[in-house]
C-alpha cells in the first residue's frame, strides 16, 4: 500500500510537468481574416498555432486556415459565436455594425500609439470591457488580444489629398471608425478584404485604399497601380488583432490550458508589433526608387480631420452605451499618459 501511495504521487508530479496536466485536449480549428505570410498582421496567428502545440506537448492544437479557406473573413466573429469553429483570428473593427464599440479596441482615428494602447488594455480594464461589450451584444465568445501594428499609412492615392474637399466623391476602401469620418466628408467608402484589394484598383472600382502599413502593402501591390502613398496613418495609429475562442469551447479548457493561450498571445503582440517596426522602414525607403511619392497629408488638413473625428466619436458615444462607456475609460487615461508622453520621449527630430 505504501509503494502504491508512493507512486501514486509520482504520476501525480510527472502529470504537472508534462501534457497529461490537462485534462482533456483541445482540437481548433481557427479561420484567419489575413494570410500568415502578412507581416505583424497574419503571422502571429501562425506563431500561436505553433507556439501552443510546443508549450502545451499537443495538449492544444490549432489548425490555421487561410482567408476563405473555411470562413469568410468578415464572418468570423458570428462563425465563433455560432460554434462552428472553435476560434478565429481578426481584425475585430470589421464587426462595427453589429457592435457599435468594437472599433475602439481595433484602431481608433488620432488615437493612442501601439504601447499606450496595450498599456490600456491590460492595465486600465480594456480586457474586462472587450468580454462586456460582446456579452451585451449576445456574442458567445472569448477575445483575447493577440497581436498588435504600429500607424497604417493614409492610403494609396492617384492624387495626392491637399484639402478635406479631395475626400467629396472619392470612391475609397477604409476601414472602422476612419471610414465614418470619411463619410461625413462626402466620400464613398466600401469594405473588402485585403486580398480583393489590388484588382479593385486595377479596374477602377475603388480610387484610392488604405490597407496596412508598408511592410504589408508592398506584398499587396498596391504600388504597382496607383503612386501616392499618404501620412501619416491618422486613421489608425494602432491596429490590434484578436483571437476570438468560442466561450463554451473556452469554459472548458483548463486553467493551465487557458494560461498558455493568454501567454502565446501576449507573446505574439509583442512579435507582431516587432516585426512591423523591424520591416517598415527599408520597405519606405525602397518604394521610393519604385516611383512611389511618399507625401504627408498637410497639417491643416490633419486638424480638420481631427475635428471630424471627434464630432464622429461623439455621435457613436451618444447612440451606444458601451461605447461610450469604453471611450470614457480611454480618454481619461490619456489625459494622464499625454504629461509622460510628451515629457518623457525625444522628439523624432532630434
Amino acid at each position: 500500500m505504501k509503494l502504491l501511495k508512493a507512486l501514486t504521487g509520482v504520476a501525480g508530479a510527472i502529470a504537472l510537468t508534462t501534457g497529461s496536466a490537462f485534462a482533456d485536449d483541445l482540437r481548433w480549428k481557427m479561420p484567419v481574416a489575413f494570410a500568415t505570410n502578412l507581416p505583424g498582421l497574419g503571422s502571429p496567428a501562425a506563431w500561436v498555432a505553433d507556439n501552443l502545440t510546443t508549450a502545451s506537448d499537443g495538449s492544444i492544437q490549432v489548425r490555421v486556415y487561410e482567408p476563405g479557406k473555411l470562413v469568410p473573413p468578415f464572418d468570423i466573429l458570428q462563425s465563433v459565436s455560432d460554434g462552428k469553429v472553435s476560434a478565429g483570428y481578426t481584425w475585430i473593427g470589421y464587426d462595427q455594425g453589429k457592435v457599435p464599440a468594437i472599433p475602439l479596441f481595433a484602431a481608433v482615428p488620432f488615437g493612442m500609439k501601439p504601447w499606450a494602447y496595450i498599456g490600456w488594455y491590460y492595465y486600465g480594464g480594456g480586457h474586462e470591457m472587450l468580454q462586456e461589450t460582446y456579452a451585451n451584444k449576445g456574442f458567445n465568445v472569448h477575445a483575447q488580444l493577440c497581436g498588435i501594428i504600429g500607424p497604417e499609412t493614409a492610403g494609396w492615392y492617384a492624387e495626392p489629398i491637399e484639402s478635406l474637399e479631395d475626400y467629396q466623391g472619392l470612391k475609397i476602401r477604409f476601414a472602422g471608425l476612419g471610414g465614418k469620418v470619411l463619410e461625413k466628408l462626402g466620400a464613398s467608402v466600401t469594405m473588402m478584404p485585403g486580398g480583393e484589394l489590388y484588382q479593385a484598383l486595377e479596374k477602377g472600382t475603388i480610387d484610392a485604399t488604405e490597407f496596412s502599413m508598408p511592410a504589408i502593402d508592398q506584398i499587396l501591390g498596391f504600388n504597382q497601380v496607383v503612386k501616392y502613398n499618404l501620412f501619416p496613418g491618422w486613421h489608425q495609429q494602432f491596429t490590434a488583432q484578436y483571437m476570438l475562442i468560442n466561450q463554451d469551447e473556452w469554459d472548458r479548457a483548463t486553467e493551465a490550458q487557458k494560461a498558455l493561450v493568454e501567454a502565446s498571445c501576449t507573446a505574439a503582440t509583442t512579435r507582431g508589433l516587432a516585426e512591423g517596426e523591424y520591416k517598415n522602414g527599408k520597405v519606405l525607403a525602397e518604394f521610393q526608387d519604385k516611383g512611389v511619392q511618399a507625401d504627408q497629408i498637410p497639417r491643416d488638413v490633419l486638424l480638420k480631420l481631427k475635428d471630424v473625428t471627434q464630432e464622429v466619436l461623439e455621435e457613436e458615444a451618444a447612440k451606444d452605451a458601451d461605447f461610450k462607456r469604453v471611450y470614457e475609460s480611454q480618454q481619461e487615461f490619456m489625459e494622464t499618459y499625454k504629461v509622460w508622453d510628451t515629457r518623457a520621449y525625444v522628439p523624432a527630430d532630434l
